[in-house]
């Protein structure tokens, strides 16, 4: 018999898009959600939980469901998965101890830049920069999206956030207009935009600045909050440099909502199956083997490493 995992937050567009793909992979998919358990009951958590091998959390904010859900986790002894793309609840997720193995942001933001830039370190231990750029073709967010951005902005009080010389540091200054030479073809691009990446690729990379881009279409679709009519292509682009060395990992594909099924669907069996490195809190790139797990996604998401160099206007 397979392995049933738990789907909190299953009726929701990522939560719909996980049990579908675990009923394609012939996995058991045992839906719940704030009707069955709110975020504030462990008893009723722990209901749900009961007779689950895993549990993938993809309801938002994270700020309110990732700590208590972990720790229903633990109580089970079952491992733990989510799609947070929010700054702050990965950061507390990523720093606190865990019994079970816990994955915060395996998804296409976070999760999937994360295994880009590990896969792009290669054999280098330390580099001196990284750089993901988005190239969105739009991005119409998902109410999921919109409330949980919203949580996140509250708790920095509006401000961004960079990783600077090893350490989150919050500003209020206008963010650059910059353009980026995607193997696709060049797009504007807002620099500096705070997205999960700057606590993801840290979080156990050597590299003291990382720095996120968003395509401009993406931005303006995200801050109007344009109803969600069809999926927009996307191209991920990573960049890391030491020493005047560079090394780059590029990722295309459609549907930034779609293709986190299969990115945190993959990661929980892999966690059921043993193909991990740490019991307790990591991110992708630190749990996985990046390359091997970007192989596996050949279907939605098709990685490259192009060469010659990107060309952001700094």
């Amino acid at each position: 018999m397979g392995h049933k995992i738990a789907v909190y937050g299953a009726s929701g567009t990522t939560g719909r898009f996980v049990v579908a793909e675990l009923e394609k992979r012939g996995l058991g998919a045992l839906p719940f959600g704030r009707a069955q358990a709110t975020a504030d009951d462990p008893a009723a958590l722990d209901r749900a939980l009961a007779g689950a091998d895993a549990v993938i959390n993809t309801a938002g904010p994270f700020a309110v469901t990732a700590a208590p859900l972990i720790a229903a986790a633990e109580r089970a002894g079952i491992p733990y998965v989510d799609v947070a793309a929010e700054i702050e609840a990965n950061a507390d997720t990523l720093t606190r101890g865990a019994s079970v193995p816990v994955v915060p942001a395996m998804a296409f933001f976070g999760g999937l830049a994360d295994l880009l830039a590990t896969a792009a370190m290669g054999d280098w231990t330390e580099a001196d920069e990284a750089h993901v750029a988005y190239g969105l073709s739009g991005w119409q967010p998902t109410p999921g999206t919109l409330t949980a951005g919203a949580v996140s902005r509250e708790r920095r009080g509006g401000q961004r956030v960079r990783f600077r010389d090893g350490s989150l540091r919050y500003h209020s200054d206008a963010p650059p207009t910059l353009r980026w030479e995607f193997p696709g073809g060049p797009r504007e691009v807002v620099g500096e935009f705070s997205m999960a990446d700057v606590v993801t690729v840290p979080s156990h990379l050597a590299i003291p600045s990382v720095t996120s881009y968003m395509s401009a279409t993406a931005a303006r679709g995200l801050s109007e909050g344009a109803e969600r009519r069809e999926p927009e292509t996307f191209e991920v682009d990573v960049v890391v440099r030491r020493a005047g060395e560079e090394r780059r990992m590029t990722a295309s594909g459609k549907d930034i909502y779609a293709v986190s099924a299969p990115l945190a669907v993959e990661a929980t069996e892999r966690l059921l199956t043993g193909r991990f490195h740490i019991t307790g809190a990591a991110s992708a790139g630190a749990m996985f083997d990046a390359a091997d797990f970007l192989a596996t996604m050949a279907a939605v998401i098709q990685t490259t490493a192009p060469n010659g160099k990107p060309q952001p206007v700094e």
